[in-house]
């Protein structure tokens, strides 16, 4: 859930059907955070924040409900990313 699409993979091969880039965070929210594990916990605060009225979170969350979605992203960090905290926002949003 990156900007920037992930280096090493093409787009063919990732055969991906939409690139939500309008759901990643804010170059200024991904530069403080710096995927530092000690600043997640407010990243994912301010990161739900930027994402409050987008109606692309709508939509994502609407095809999770309908079958599987897969987030990519291009972090060596796997479990403090933006995908990780994107799929934490989605799971509060489905309650």
């Amino acid at each position: 859930m990156d900007r920037l699409w992930p280096r090493g993979l093409s787009k063919e091969k990732a055969r991906v059907d939409w690139w939500a880039k309008e759901l990643a965070p804010s170059d200024g929210l991904r530069r403080w955070f710096g995927h530092d594990p000690k600043k997640y916990p407010e990243f994912v605060r301010r990161y739900r924040e930027e994402l409050r009225g987008n109606p692309h979170l709508e939509r994502l969350g609407t095809l999770g409900k309908a079958g599987t979605v897969t987030l990519l992203f291009g972090a060596k960090e796997t479990r403090y990313n933006n995908a990780t905290a994107l799929l934490e926002i989605l799971g509060e949003e489905a309650g």
